[in-house]
């Protein structure tokens, strides 16, 4: 049997090597943005790039969103495979109307003959003390928008998988990559094929009976966190890490949640019209003779985001989640 070397590894660092593996395996895949070729992308996710491939294949681009993803479609429409980065989430607005408009609706519009395998990398969310336009908690819009693909990674492997995945997709794909586990570290085998996830399945992170907390992306180590410190309440809590959120992995979920009766939704984005509502309404329509009590939510407020003092009053925490886990016991036994 052959031992695998696994070593530490930080998300940033997954996510360079999967563009550069990309790069090197296709000629079509293009890596474009602001500051993605000379300084390495804010986030240093493209270091070494432009210096491996050639600035033609890493492109600085000037400080214009719509410019950037226009002329990706462009780029798609005659056989190439861009890979956009968007700066900051609260930067990629100004590209939505190319976004909506010609990238999730190209492949419908044509009837299947002008596919557009486009991948939109965006850092987002919060944890880093960003000021205005430098936090945000985007995904409802993607989510909304037919034609696209939307995944988030929350681990160091997965971040990997699901970008080379999103790379090698013919339909465009929207990576939504949380800033505050850029820096996040575990042990990874980068040339175990595994690694290579297929969009839209979940994974239970943790097993659990009492209920399950549905999450992704930036959440997911705080459901684990909330999960453990459950244990002292006598619960035992299932975390279930969505991982892509178009497509929508309901098997894994609605399995989870018929074995433990409960759930609770969390994510940074906001309540009223967030991604959590749907979740729900899913869960109960497949759920509803299993649930013992409401699927309830835990988000952020439904406020502009806030600035970096208030910060972690606005983000999901510990106690949050395990508030609503308590009312979920309440709601059963009343």
């Amino acid at each position: 049997m052959t031992t695998v070397a696994l070593k530490p590894a930080t998300m940033a660092q997954a996510l360079t090597r999967a563009l550069r593996d990309a790069m090197a395996a296709d000629p079509t895949v293009h890596v474009m943005g602001e500051d993605v070729g000379t300084l390495g992308g804010v986030f240093r996710v493209t270091d070494g790039l432009a210096k491996e491939f050639g600035e033609d294949r890493c492109t600085d681009t000037p400080l214009a969103e719509a410019g950037i993803l226009g002329t990706a479609v462009g780029m798609a429409m005659y056989g190439l495979r861009p890979v956009v980065e968007m700066q900051f989430d609260a930067f990629a607005y100004p590209a939505f109307e190319q976004l909506i408009s010609h990238v999730a609706k190209m492949r419908n519009r044509t009837r299947g003959a002008l596919p557009l395998p486009i991948t939109i990398r965006v850092p987002y969310g919060g944890g880093i003390g960003g000021v205005e336009h430098h936090s945000d908690a985007s995904e409802a819009y993607y989510m909304a928008t037919p034609g696209l693909h939307v995944v988030t990674p929350a681990t160091v492997a997965d971040a990997y998988g699901l970008l080379r995945a999103a790379i090698a997709s013919d339909d465009p794909v929207v990576v939504l990559e949380p800033k505050r586990l850029y820096w996040s570290k575990d042990s990874w085998n980068p040339d175990d094929p595994q690694t290579v996830e297929p969009i839209g399945r979940a994974v239970v992170r943790r097993p659990g009976r009492s209920a399950t907390l549905i999450t992704y992306g930036p959440s997911l180590p705080v459901c684990l966190e909330a999960a453990e410190a459950a244990r002292d309440e006598g619960w035992d809590l299932e975390v279930v890490d969505l991982r892509s959120l178009v497509p929508f992995d309901d098997d894994t979920v609605a399995a989870s949640v018929r074995r433990t009766g409960r759930a609770v939704v969390v994510h940074e984005s906001g309540g009223f019209g967030g991604p959590g509502g749907e979740i729900a309404a899913r869960v109960t329509e497949r759920c509803f003779h299993h649930l013992e009590a409401p699927v309830l939510r835990v988000a952020g407020f439904d406020i502009p985001y806030p600035p970096p003092m208030l910060e972690r009053h606005h983000l999901p925490g510990v106690d949050r989640i395990l508030d609503a886990v308590g009312r979920l016991q309440w709601e059963a036994e009343s």
